[in-house]
């Protein structure tokens, strides 16, 4: 009994120091991206652009997506837009040939997932006469900020070989689950993205809104083929000693899933991917943070292990609730001895569980109402957003049990709407 106990107390220390350490970092880390700096000087608009969009079965929004590109206010002789129309058994390919795309029908049904179309496609842009000096990546869901490849050439001007846009949404009021969603890309934008460029850190790949040197893909390869090739690409690149930058200005506007049943089946493939990746990246990253002093390897590689730290901070969260609910009964039953002799007894878990509140229900309001985005719906989703990010802790353990699944599944969209509702809007 005894060694249970001592090995019981053993178990907490860590896990209270870990998610102690953990939580003290996001809140550092986040401080960083309150500030947000004016861009020094604009380039001349000089780089060309492969702008590829890859996308299966989506006649309901492909339109709208191709023709946010189309006005780009960016020279039209210096971007192609391209689809991939990927096992499609939809119109999707005629719909984005009548709105002026370039299409590329992909029939490899053995293969299926964005990482594998793009490195299909890839193949192809290399062996075009023409050649352009990025290429840039959508998804068909997506809408396009005017100034996107403006902001691109700038940040490719100053030196960066990736540069990854801002996340925005386009539908953040539908239901409580794209007001949620929406809630934590604007903080994670600020909190997270914006820091790490502050700070001189490689930023993250999103999955969409990105661009990439042509001769770094060439030279390093895609290769990012699992359920997150935005993160496999990512360590990938900070690993051979490159970074991704941060263009904070250039917006892409995603479509959030409507439901609770598609935030948890899309959530769970992001999870399993990172699970894969972590898995074969993050002892990498750390012996090439130690070896090569290095701290942008060892962000990456803690950046790696999210579904860990996602586990931790929401057993951490109930383990507090719990805690909250016990405590709260004994003040009530020994209310006098309370008032007169007034106690408080801290450990490192309950200064963790403190730190996780004041980053995720007081700094990430104040946050929402610095870049204008807290009205009055998304408050209210904002008062659900505790229960939503509690499911991220059965969706994180599913991931890692289900790691080396690698079934692709495809996230219904048909939020049909213009980009210029949402530029007035914003």
């Amino acid at each position: 009994m005894e060694f249970i106990k001592s090995a019981a107390s053993i178990t907490y220390k860590i896990f209270s120091q870990t998610v102690y350490l953990l939580s003290l970092y996001y809140l550092i880390l986040s401080f960083f991206g309150i500030i947000k700096f004016k861009e020094k000087k604009d380039y001349k608009k000089i780089k060309k652009f492969a702008v590829i969009v890859a996308a299966h079965n989506e006649k309901n929004v492909i339109r709208d997506a191709v023709n946010s590109l189309n006005i780009l206010d960016y020279p039209k002789d210096k971007y192609d837009v391209y689809v991939i129309a990927d096992n499609c058994d939809d119109n999707t390919a005629e719909i984005a040939k009548d709105a002026g795309a370039i299409v590329y029908e992909r029939r490899e049904p053995n293969l299926r997932g964005k990482g594998f179309a793009l490195e299909w496609m890839f193949a192809k842009l290399f062996k075009l006469d023409k050649t352009y000096d990025a290429v840039v990546i959508f998804d068909a869901d997506n809408l396009v900020s005017g100034n996107f490849l403006t902001q691109m050439n700038n940040k490719l001007c100053q030196g960066f070989k990736v540069v990854q846009g801002f996340l925005d949404s386009k539908n953040p009021e539908d239901t409580w689950i794209t007001g949620c969603y929406s809630i934590s890309f604007w903080s994670s934008n600020r909190m997270f993205q914006l820091s790490r460029s502050n700070l001189k850190l490689s930023n993250q790949l999103g999955g969409t809104g990105f661009a990439i040197d042509t001769e770094i893909l060439k030279k390093l390869g895609w290769g990012a083929t699992c359920l997150t090739e935005d993160l496999e690409f990512t360590c990938k690149l900070v690993l051979n000693g490159y970074k991704v930058g941060w263009a904070h200005n250039a917006r892409v506007y995603d479509e959030k899933p409507l439901t609770l049943k598609q935030s948890w089946n899309q959530r769970k493939r992001w999870m399993q991917g990172f699970a894969d990746v972590y898995s074969r990246y993050f002892f990498k990253l750390i012996k090439k943070g130690i070896k090569d002093l290095d701290f942008k390897a060892i962000d990456c590689a803690i950046y790696s292990i999210q579904p860990v730290v996602l586990i931790l901070f929401s057993l951490s969260a109930l383990f507090g609730y719990a805690a909250s609910i016990g405590n709260s009964y004994k003040i009530l039953i020994h209310l006098s001895t309370y008032i007169s002799q007034f106690k408080m007894n801290f450990d490192l878990m309950s200064i963790a569980l403190v730190l996780v509140v004041i980053l995720q229900y007081i700094y990430t309001p104040f946050l929402l109402i610095l870049d204008k985005r807290l009205n009055f719906k998304i408050f209210i989703y904002y008062l659900i957003y505790p229960f939503f990010a509690l499911t991220w802790l059965p969706i994180c353990i599913q991931g890692i049990i289900h790691k080396n699944d690698k079934e692709w599944n495809h996230t219904k969209h048909t939020r049909s709407i213009d980009i210029s509702d949402i530029e007035k809007a914003n």
